[in-house]
């Protein structure tokens, strides 16, 4: 491994930090080096807060402090912590910001404070950005390399680039199903299905996206409350689809202690923590669905629906991952699991608690 991927692979683990607080921005870490040693390193750790770059500059006093091998006088201090950040190469995950958002441009802090050399994973696609930061910074005489790790930073911030690359959010299918193949009972009731574990990562997962979304049926049969009560974090958006408004308000989902979506095809208003959006329920309702939460800046939804929804998806193909827990246990009968389409690849398995988890992704 080149030192370039070195401290690249270090930027990138920093950045993974930022997950789940920082959307609709994407994940940044950022790592300083003088002469071979780490100097500063920071990362974008919540959104409207300062960047990666940033909290990378102002660290470098502490890097550079920690890392003096023998005691030297107070006299000496201001002396041997002095930034030399003109001499030093910048490492960050995405190309820095050069317009004007919650804060200052991130490329003009690194020409303020002249570093020698910038090392960018990725590339921004934000239209806001996509390569203005790079060209403000070889304009000042920085040298730039890009693309380090550059498979790594898209994986890493897969929800970002989707967004802006196919204007709908990194979509995540996930269910449980028995070991014969079934998601519900026959009457279509809810069933425990998954193990305390499995559970617990699920809501993990839930504090990890934007958004949430299940269908009228779940809504009317399962009346979950969607959030992640298992796990520390923030509740993602819930997002439940009623088009005919048939849902009672008595249902957890419109309890207004969450951010809540309703999409229907008749009603556009607001109550509480509750919003019903009017959208053409066609046939092919998915773009329609897509397009609104592109408006709202949702950039992941994890769908958790009954099998109807979730095939709905899978044979649109409008989905990045699919994630399904399988139970030990059978039932003998019941609502069937949807069916898995072909064009997808499987990409891990684990034995979480008593059940086994499954992933896939799609073939792009």
């Amino acid at each position: 491994m080149t030192n370039d991927s070195l401290y690249m692979r270090r930027a990138l683990d920093l950045a993974a930090l930022g997950r789940g607080s920082v959307s609709p921005n994407p994940m940044v870490g950022c790592v300083i080096v003088h002469n071979d040693q780490i100097i500063g390193e920071g990362w974008h750790q919540r959104y409207g807060d300062w960047h990666a770059e940033v909290n990378a500059i102002n660290s470098v006093g502490a890097g550079l402090a920690s890392a003096q091998q023998e005691p030297i006088s107070g006299q000496a201090v201001g002396r041997r912590l002095a930034p030399p950040l003109q001499e030093s190469t910048v490492y960050v995950t995405l190309e820095p910001c050069s317009h004007f958002g919650k804060t200052p441009p991130c490329a003009d802090l690194l020409i303020e404070k002249q570093v020698k050399k910038v090392v960018i994973c990725n590339d921004d696609p934000n239209p806001l950005v996509a390569g203005k930061g790079i060209q403000k910074l070889r304009d000042a005489g920085i040298e730039v390399i890009t693309g380090v790790l550059a498979e790594e930073g898209r994986k890493l911030n897969a929800r970002f680039f989707t967004f802006f690359e196919k204007k709908r959010p990194y979509i995540i299918l996930k269910w449980a199903e028995t070991a014969d193949g079934f998601i519900a009972d026959e009457n279509k009731q809810p069933l425990a299905i998954s193990c305390l574990q499995s559970r617990t990562l699920s809501h993990q997962w839930r504090t990890q996206e934007d958004a949430i979304l299940v269908g009228t049926n779940t809504a009317l049969n399962d009346d979950p409350k969607l959030n992640a009560r298992l796990w520390a974090g923030p509740d993602p958006i819930r997002i439940v689809l009623d088009r005919t408004l048939r849902l009672p308000r008595e249902l957890h989902l419109f309890d207004n202690t969450q951010k809540t979506i309703c999409y229907n095809a008749f009603s556009n208003e607001e109550e509480g923590e509750t919003t019903f959006v009017q959208i053409d329920f066609d046939e092919n309702f998915l773009p329609h669905l897509f397009k609104d939460f592109h408006s709202r800046k949702i950039q992941s939804v994890l769908v958790e629906g009954g099998s109807q929804l979730l095939q709905a998806f899978l044979n649109d193909g409008h989905f990045d991952e699919i994630r399904m827990f399988k139970s030990p246990n059978a039932i003998g009968k019941g609502t069937s699991a949807p069916l898995l389409p072909t064009g997808v690849r499987f990409t891990d398995q684990a034995k979480i608690g008593t059940d086994w988890l499954t992933c896939y992704r799609k073939y792009e």
